[in-house]
């Protein structure tokens, strides 16, 4: 049943509060933005906010105990207002680190959606094929694997082979999210998964370097090389280092994969922003972030309609 109402800024149910349910949300963690500006930029009907996540409530849907981080509180009611104040009609909401392989929160939204989510869950190997179809019924089309060292546990590769092998038949991709630096041992690796791959933040790079410098062009080759990689061109709040909400230096990385893979580019918020350490952005000026690299009528319709309703809506 669809119980999502459109909550508007600054409004008590819109801010943030805190973890509940026994949980302390650590200290200097920054809350999202309770008052976000109206996007100038109006995103094409249908558009989908491709990457984002809910936390908790804690209280009902308790954080891991393995967690390396714990959040403030963004449950699916708060989600659904910052989607509408910015004019979307969707979103993909994607497994956070701080619940785990503990997919309740991810499911529970997915089903008060009213078809207008996805997501992408985190699972282990002992997964039954009775959990993955009731995923996969709640509107789960992929799975995460997180390579980030900070953030998780690293898993073996053969161990996440084997969960890939797991998922294909159910027509599922994965997202692998990574930092640049890494790309060159796991290039190998991800080229050999048996699905197709979505990249959370174009990599990672390092936007103080050329963008035809060696370490982007890896990643563009990977996309070249291996032809079901698509990128989602998210988080320019996390990649610049000017902490300008023009955010620049992060426009020649994302425009040059819209211009040189317009069909396999998403676009996403990554509402509520966790685990930013010295600013939080204002999810309006990350909307209007947008034209900038995806200048043309077109491209913005592909970017943020065509390409992810393809990928998460075509059945």
């Amino acid at each position: 049943m669809q119980t999502n109402r459109i909550i508007g800024p600054g409004s008590p149910a819109f801010a943030a509060s805190s973890a509940s349910g026994g949980f302390t949300t650590d200290t200097g963690w920054l809350p999202y933005e309770p008052n976000p500006s109206k996007p100038i930029f109006i995103v094409p009907s249908g558009a989908v906010d491709a990457h984002v996540h809910v936390f908790g409530p804690g209280e009902r849907f308790p954080y891991a105990a393995e967690r390396k981080y714990t959040p403030v509180d963004a449950p699916k009611e708060k989600l659904w207002g910052i989607r509408d104040h910015l004019g979307f009609a969707r979103n993909v909401i994607v497994q956070a680190t701080c619940h785990g392989t503990d997919n309740r929160a991810l499911v529970d939204a997915l089903r008060d959606s009213d078809n207008r989510a996805r997501g992408i869950a985190t699972v282990q190997e002992s997964v039954t094929d009775a959990e993955l179809h009731m995923l996969d019924a709640a509107g789960v089309r992929g799975v995460r694997f997180n390579f980030v060292k900070r953030l998780v546990d690293t898993t073996p590769p053969a161990v996440l082979q084997r969960i890939a092998r797991r998922i294909a038949p159910l027509g599922w991709h994965i997202v692998i999210y990574f930092e640049a630096v890494d790309l060159p041992e796991l290039f190998d690796f991800f080229v050999g998964l048996p699905t197709p791959l979505v990249v959370d933040h174009m990599g990672r790079p390092d936007v103080s370097k050329r963008v035809t410098g060696p370490e982007f062009e890896l990643f563009v080759n990977l996309m070249r090389h291996k032809t079901d990689i698509w990128s989602k061109l998210t988080c320019p709040e996390r990649l610049t280092r000017s902490k300008s909400p023009s955010y620049d230096d992060v426009v020649p990385f994302a425009k040059r994969l819209v211009e040189e893979f317009p069909t396999r580019v998403l676009w996403g918020t990554d509402w509520p922003h966790p685990n930013l350490k010295d600013h939080m952005p204002d999810d309006g000026k990350i909307v209007d972030f947008i034209p900038r690299i995806a200048p043309t009528t077109a491209a913005q319709k592909r970017l943020l309609v065509d390409n992810p309703v393809a990928l998460y809506w075509s059945r």
